[in-house]
């Protein structure tokens, strides 16, 4: 009760104008969730990204979660996952061409891109920043955790009130199976509470070919048959259910979210690793970040160390049309 009436207030404040908001210089989206995490922000982050890579120069920014640094920072590939983010380092590691850059004041990081180039400004997880008013706000909701059935913090998983949703003019719902019959997506419209002005999509995730963590790595591992699993993420449901159909994952290791690995770990991954010489060692691509960060990595472990990248991607081409030109149409 005490939660949801300070964020009632403080939004009440703000949309009636009595908490100052500003608009950035640069055209902006968006991307933000309901719910605390697990929702796929880095993978639709990246979505938007190939979107706009062959449109203008983009950029990214980003608060940086437990990061080690202050105020606005650039990030490059060759930065540290405790220096930056996870998340941002795995954004500039794919997408060495676009500008990533961290800041808690993204007012301030809007305008410090703006002035090195950038023609727009995609935000990570920041849409209960109202201090910025974006010009494009696009809301993730889970397919196996709806904000419908869910409370808020601290009895549930919700950060933000539910009805923020109809703030958004995109909503999309993620981690949806390959395929879903129009009776669901009613369903979805109608539980959702969708007005006729927001648009509604559906996104799945595609898992790609697992890659090495470290130089050493050595793929013949990626042919065994059993698995230990190593997660510090919100949600590995999905990425367990994929590995399941070709491994026997035979130990999980999983730590909270933004984990940062230590000694510790390291050394009870090790212990596990002895214990079943053959078996490979899967992470997560957002892990695999930190585990690089990590000092006195035996070799056991480094060359059996894999993660598996995933993309966002719709489930038809209409929807991939629709939402491509919603998104373009932000720099018009």
């Amino acid at each position: 009760m005490i939660y949801g009436l300070v964020l009632r207030v403080r939004h009440f404040l703000y949309d009636k104008g009595w908490k100052k908001h500003f608009s950035a210089s640069v055209p902006t989206i968006c991307l933000g969730n309901i719910t605390a995490g697990g929702t796929g922000k880095t993978p639709h982050t990246e979505l938007i990204l190939r979107i706009l890579q062959e449109a203008q120069k983009a950029a990214v920014l980003s608060r940086g979660y437990k990061r080690k640094s202050r105020g606005f920072q650039t990030v490059t590939p060759e930065d540290s996952a405790r220096w930056v983010g996870d998340e941002p380092l795995q954004i500039a590691a794919k997408f060495p061409d676009i500008n990533v850059a961290v800041d808690k004041d993204r007012v301030r990081g809007c305008e410090k891109l703006a002035l090195s180039g950038a023609r727009v400004v995609v935000l990570d997880d920041a849409f209960q920043y109202r201090r910025l008013q974006a010009d494009l706000n696009i809301v993730l909701v889970d397919y196996a955790k709806p904000i419908f059935k869910d409370r808020l913090l601290p009895w549930g998983q919700l950060r933000d009130l539910p009805s923020r949703i109809r703030e958004a003019q995109v909503v999309i719902v993620t981690k949806c199976p390959s395929e879903l019959s129009e009776e669901e997506r009613d369903y979805w419209r109608k539980r959702l509470k969708i007005n006729p002005s927001q648009q509604l999509y559906f996104t799945t995730l595609r898992y790609c070919t697992p890659k090495p963590v470290f130089p050493e790595g050595d793929p013949h591992y990626l042919y065994a048959k059993r698995l230990i699993l190593i997660t510090g993420i919100a949600n590995d449901i999905p990425l367990r259910k994929y590995l399941s159909d070709s491994y026997t994952i035979i130990h999980r290791l999983a730590f909270p979210d933004h984990h940062r690995f230590s000694r510790k770990d390291i050394r009870a991954l090790s212990a596990e690793a002895k214990q079943t010489p053959t078996a490979c060692l899967m992470t997560t691509e957002k892990d695999a970040q930190r585990f690089r960060d990590c000092t006195d990595v035996p070799q056991n472990v480094r060359e059996r160390l894999f993660y598996v990248p995933i993309e966002a991607c719709f489930l038809t081409e209409e929807e991939t049309e629709a939402f491509t030109w919603t998104v373009r149409s932000v720099l018009k």
